[in-house]
């Protein structure tokens, strides 16, 4: 798969990132090659073509994108605008703007 492939970026719970985040933390010291690792396995599980993923794991994130292609997704998924209940259903965004005010 490229990234011309991924008609969806779907965001990840911040739980989710962090159980990502933790599990490459275990697998390797080197903080560069840790950060490749993670970054791929978000990537392998946000990018999706007709609701499916486009990557069946990091492995094959990493063999499909250049580093900078990585980037980009992360950038635009970081960006990435709606409502935040499409990602949590349990979210409830007037409590949020109740907590900033």
């Amino acid at each position: 798969m490229r990234a011309e492939d991924i008609d969806e970026l779907r965001p990840l719970t911040a739980v989710r990132l962090l159980e990502l985040w933790r599990r490459c933390r275990e697998e390797t010291e080197d903080p560069l090659e840790r950060a490749m690792l993670c970054n791929a396995r978000v990537l392998a599980e946000c990018c999706l073509r007709q609701g499916e993923p486009v990557f069946t794991d990091e492995g094959a994130v990493l063999a499909a994108l250049t580093g900078r292609q990585m980037a980009e997704l992360l950038g635009r998924l970081a960006e990435e605008e709606g409502p935040a209940e499409a990602v949590n259903p349990a979210f409830d965004w007037q409590r949020f703007r109740a907590l900033g005010e």
